[in-house]
């Protein structure tokens, strides 16, 4: 039953979206990458979603709340900090331009070397950072969910872990190489809605466990059988999430990940009008509110359930589902779990596509290829970025907590492109120099900060959140020092592509607002911030904070 309904599922996603999207225009360059530019904000906030939510999310947050509770929420509430960004300050200025990706944007901005720059950057993050984390945490996930030793008679979990990374990689290459950005967009809607109902129903099952069958009993009990603190929103300094760094690092890293990381935002590209990119991004903020529900409680949950038999918290959503999940809803969501994968995959897929196409190989390479030369060169590309995940993926299976390993890895890129991104945006004068120095400067600082030891272990005791702010606002102020004692002769201008109609949504200063009155009233309501003098005597830089 649980197989038949998997494949049923997964066979329907396909089915539809190949219906749907059939004679959509995939031979063009604005066909394949940006959809046409004819996304309406209900596709815009389902892409937006599933490409975040996947297994490195509700199998890595789950985890970290399994260990530290509900403070791990930050990443999912301060995204919507981002997301109101998005739609007020970054949107705006990426479509008035009319461009495809980031590095376009930059080079705009500032000069060739820019967009060769940070393209190389983007594609070398995406390679060996992000599509193997994607594909690892996707197959461990169904690995557990599906029981997949027992279905397939194979035990050495090395070989199934290749199996299953293989057969998920080629299926998300499908989806990604042949149906361009509105095949991903209109699959990611429809295995949105069964994620998120997939998602709740976890945490509604797992209650009813642990209450003995009742709902509202799990309710009552389950603050008895946690750990102190673990519905605090206020994190400690030896939690993943200490509260200091909701100002610092982690909301660096949400503002780089929902306003300019390219695999996100390529659908608010395709957007049909600015208006329907800001209401497409301030719902996707809405239903972030809702993700610690179905993110963040269920590890919660398994710690007052499995406390005693998970091992290591990468572990215990896995572990969850298959205590509480009825047999006939098993092969559901694997199937939501699947499209989860598929969508985080196909979607950095397209857009290492998209990067490679049309910044390198358009603007080096070839260009006076076209349209069609132009969409091959993206394909055969990712044909090879896919055989490259997929050899990396496995090499993960050591990874004690992947979650966090994921957000410090991706941050030494996400810094230094946040900020010459801010400072291309503000400045006027700032000339290419600047921009092109702080690229290369900001990935060596970080990567020697995280690596090379002696350094290493101060950074660890700076806490790193915190020596990553240091460094974007180093990055920050250098670049405007620089343009300050040698400006541009000329101010930039930014030019204005009228490639969509660029009338604001009415509402979305006030829904943006009331998003963050809803982000502040969620952290004082579940706030104790005694927590904060809990400070370990080894991180004298937390004492100084909290002094």
């Amino acid at each position: 039953m649980t197989l038949v309904t998997f494949v049923f599922f997964t066979a329907l996603v396909a089915v539809l979206t190949w219906v749907f999207t059939r004679k959509a225009d995939h031979h063009t360059g604005v066909g394949f990458f940006l959809a046409g530019r004819s996304l309406t904000f209900p596709f815009i906030a389902g892409s937006l979603l599933l490409t975040n939510l996947s297994t490195e999310q509700m199998v890595g947050l789950n985890g970290d709340a399994f260990t530290h509770g509900l403070c791990v929420m930050a990443w999912e509430v301060v995204a919507v900090v981002a997301l109101v960004a998005m739609a007020l300050f970054f949107l705006p200025r990426f479509l008035k331009s009319g461009v495809t990706t980031v590095p376009e944007f930059l080079e705009m901005r500032f000069d060739k070397t820019t967009q060769v720059l940070t393209n190389l950057i983007f594609l070398a993050a995406y390679a060996v950072i992000l599509l193997p984390i994607i594909l690892y945490t996707g197959a461990t996930g169904l690995l557990d969910i599906l029981n997949v030793p027992e279905l397939t008679g194979i035990h050495d979990r090395r070989t199934l872990l290749y199996l299953i990374v293989i057969v998920v990689a080629l299926i998300g290459s499908v989806y990604a190489l042949w149906g361009g950005l509105k095949s991903v967009a209109f699959s990611d809607t429809l295995n949105g809605i069964g994620l998120y109902i997939g998602g709740l129903l976890i945490t509604y099952f797992a209650l009813v466990k642990l209450g003995n069958g009742s709902f509202m009993t799990g309710l009552d009990v389950l603050p008895q059988e946690v750990k102190p603190n673990a519905f605090n929103s206020i994190g400690g300094p030896h939690t993943t999430a200490p509260f200091f760094t909701l100002f610092t690092g982690i909301l660096l890293i949400n503002v780089f990940y929902w306003c300019t990381n390219q695999q996100i935002i390529q659908r608010t590209f395709g957007a049909s009008s600015l208006a329907e990119g800001q209401k497409g991004v301030l719902l996707t903020g809405a239903f972030k509110l809702v993700g610690p529900l179905f993110l963040v409680l269920p590890g919660i949950i398994a710690y007052a359930l499995l406390k005693n038999e998970v091992t290591a918290s990468n572990q215990a959503y896995g572990k969850l589902v298959q205590l509480v999940l009825p047999n006939y809803l098993a092969g559901f969501f694997a199937a939501a779990m699947l499209g989860a994968i598929l969508s985080s995959f196909n979607s950095a897929l397209n857009s290492t596509c998209t990067l490679f196409s049309l910044g390198l190989y358009k603007r080096l390479l070839r260009p006076d290829g076209t349209d069609a030369e132009v969409v091959k060169s993206g394909r055969w590309f990712g044909w090879i970025i896919t055989i490259v995940a997929i050899v990396i993926a496995p090499m993960l299976d050591n990874m004690q907590n992947i979650f966090q390993y994921l957000q410090e890895m991706n941050a030494i890129y996400f810094i230094p492109i946040l900020a010459v991104v801010v400072v291309g945006m503000l400045s006027k004068r700032v000339p290419a120099i600047a921009a092109n120095v702080a690229l290369v400067a900001g990935v060596a600082v970080i990567a020697i900060g995280y690596f090379m030891p002696g350094i290493k272990e101060y950074v660890v005791q700076m806490q790193k959140y915190h020596f990553i702010s240091v460094v974007f606002v180093l990055l920050v102020a250098g670049m405007y020092l620089y343009g300050a004692v040698r400006p541009l002769k000329e101010a930039w201008v930014q030019y204005e592509a009228r490639a969509v109609d660029m009338t604001p949504w009415k509402y979305a200063v006030h829904i943006g607002v009331l998003l963050l009155v809803v982000v502040a009233a969620i952290y004082v309501w579940f706030a104790d911030f005694s927590v904060l003098q809990d400070v370990p005597a080894e991180t004298p830089i937390a004492t100084q904070l909290v002094e």
